[in-house]
């Protein structure tokens, strides 16, 4: 498990080579650093990558009292996740 600044967990992530998790964590971080400037109730993000055929991605938003989820399958590890993200608050 990969953490980002302690609020973001990333979960599955240690098969992705190097250049591709570089990517993922900037994904990630401007995805979140966008949520934080919007919502002062934010908790936590965590992002979790089953890589079997292909990369199912889930995502868990903690903002407050409410958890917000979404998933997303594809060959593509980028638009899947972008997929995931988008479909979160």
């Amino acid at each position: 498990m990969v953490e980002l600044g302690g609020s973001i967990k990333l979960e599955g992530f240690d098969s992705v080579d190097s250049g591709s998790l570089i990517i993922v964590k900037k994904i990630v971080g401007n995805y979140t650093k966008k949520v934080m400037n919007n919502n002062a109730d934010y908790k936590g993000l965590t992002i979790s990558l089953n890589n079997s055929e292909a990369y199912e991605i889930k995502a868990e938003l903690m903002l407050g009292d409410k958890t917000h989820n979404s998933e997303s399958k594809g060959s593509n590890i980028f638009m899947a996740l972008n997929d995931v993200l988008t479909n979160l608050p």
